[in-house]
């Protein structure tokens, strides 16, 4: 997953300069303690990429959206690591940003499973 390498992509579409005015970008990582506290040695991570899809593609049909990227990783983990990165592209921030929050809500609580340990 490379931000940039997107982000470059994602300029280079047809269509972009014509309807992008705001890019929002979630970077999500591995912390190193758990919501309780508890030290995370490893974190397993299995996204459901059907799930994501069709979030992605869902979202994309919102009013003022150009495009909806999510990369999730899979794989063990370490602290610091990228595990999620979310793109979201459109032309005003009252339609991009409510879009972020809700794709990485949507995300994180039906197509992330993880297991700390």
């Amino acid at each position: 997953m490379d931000l940039n390498t997107s982000l470059t992509d994602l300029k280079k579409t047809p269509g972009f300069t014509e309807n992008v005015g705001m890019i929002l970008i979630h970077n999500g990582v591995v912390r190193g303690r758990t919501r309780d506290g508890k030290k995370v040695g490893t974190l397993k991570v299995k996204p459901d990429t059907a799930v994501i899809e069709a979030i992605q593609a869902r979202y994309e049909q919102k009013p003022g959206i150009f495009r909806v990227l999510i990369r999730a990783q899979e794989g063990t983990f370490v602290p610091g690591d990228d595990l999620l990165h979310i793109i979201v592209a459109g032309d005003f921030r009252e339609n991009v940003k409510p879009v972020l929050a809700e794709v990485l809500e949507e995300v994180k609580t039906r197509a992330m499973h993880k297991e700390e340990r």
